[in-house]
């Protein structure tokens, strides 16, 4: 093996269906040599201002609990996403929120695949998951009007959207997604991830402002990835259904988030005209980046309504083994798709990460398309 090759932790990719961290991969030490794609976030917020003012408060926030009153920080909350205070409920991250609604109040929740695997984890071993396959030949798009089909047909009392998808990055129009909560609405419960929303658009077309319209809609959403903050595992859901939001609120513990997190969100009104400027730069750079993504041969490059790209690779090399190239020869870190459910093994995902960082991504593609398909020296 070339002495200048990365040497890595092939073994930790084996031991779980999320991608691993990168400083697991890689130690501490060298973290310095990779630029992680995997992993989704904003790269712009928050900014270095509102990080100072975390930091100066660390020694305060350590020796303190957190309020006993969620009320208090869905009202900060709100007053940014623009929902009723009354209606959110605040996670420690979003798979907290995930696994109580999953396990609260879904009897049988159809789920289109691929997607984000934590959706499947928790219920594929109760019988509690019916998979929806979304066509490879269409590049795993969801037709709605045909899940809906499907939905009526096999009669799952749930129904999941995410949107934009993940890992495809399809966005569904508004318009088009409130048609589909009209015509399910006999379904017990829709619902609805929408943690990339934010990258969708300069005006953001989340469904938050129509709950009170659908009383069988849950809107969930992960703070790491729009704000860039997943170290404090943030994440909430938003329904105007006082059924669902009591039973929720009847699982969680007291204190469930921390206080680093609860500062974060008394900062948010604040600092919610730097969020948007980083927000709109985000979806700039995602724009240049797909467009130099589809000068590179060897990849089909997918439509993306979010702040990641997925692409497909042409020519017979895996998802793993273009992974394992990238990260080892070029210091850089995709995310393999193959162990997504119902997806094939020829796709990565990569998340934009900023200009300057992208130009060694898409540069790292441009070497490899060269040897698409032909045995690498080295390689497993």
């Amino acid at each position: 093996m070339d002495k200048n090759r990365l040497k890595i932790d092939r073994y930790l990719f084996d031991e779980t269906s999320h991608s691993p961290s990168l400083v697991d991969i890689v130690g501490e030490d060298r973290l310095d040599q990779v630029v992680d794609f995997c992993f989704i976030e904003n790269p712009y917020f928050p900014g270095k201002a509102l990080l100072r003012k975390i930091q100066q408060k660390l020694p305060v926030l350590i020796k303190f609990y957190p309020s006993s009153n969620p009320v208090l920080a869905q009202k900060e909350l709100a007053s940014v996403v623009h929902a009723q205070p009354e209606h959110l409920v605040i996670g420690n991250g979003a798979t907290e929120l995930i696994t109580i609604i999953q396990s609260q109040l879904v009897s049988e929740m159809g789920i289109p695949v691929p997607t984000f695997s934590e959706y499947i984890e928790k219920l594929e071993h109760s019988g509690k998951v019916k998979l929806f396959q979304l066509p490879h030949e269409k590049g795993y798009q969801l037709d709605l009007d045909a899940y809906a089909e499907w939905l009526e047909q096999e009669k799952p009392d749930t129904a999941l959207i995410i949107n934009p998808g993940n890992p495809t990055g399809q966005l569904i129009g508004l318009d088009e997604m409130l048609g589909f909560l009209r015509r399910m609405q006999h379904l017990k419960l829709i619902l609805v991830d929408e943690s990339f929303i934010d990258f969708a658009a300069d005006e953001i077309p989340s469904l938050i402002p129509h709950v009170a319209e659908f009383p069988n809609l849950i809107i969930v959403r992960s703070m790491s990835k729009h704000c860039g903050v997943p170290g404090l595992r943030l994440g909430y859901c938003c329904t105007a259904n006082e059924v669902f939001l009591r039973k929720i609120r009847n699982v969680l513990p007291v204190w469930n988030i921390n206080t680093l997190a609860e500062y974060f969100l008394t900062q948010l009104r604040e600092t919610d005209k730097e969020y948007h400027v980083a927000r709109n730069k985000v979806i700039a750079d995602v724009d240049l980046l797909f467009n130099q993504l589809k000068g590179i041969d060897g990849f089909e490059v997918y439509p993306t309504g979010s702040n990641f790209i997925l692409l497909k690779i042409k020519g017979g090399s895996t998802a793993y083994d273009v992974q394992m190239r990238l990260l080892e020869e070029f210091g850089v870190y995709v995310r393999d798709c193959s162990n997504k459910t119902g997806m094939d093994k020829f796709h990565i995902r990569v998340s934009s990460k900023g200009r300057k960082k992208d130009k060694v991504l898409v540069e790292a593609l441009r070497q490899i398309s060269k040897e698409l398909g032909k045995p690498q020296s080295g390689f497993e």
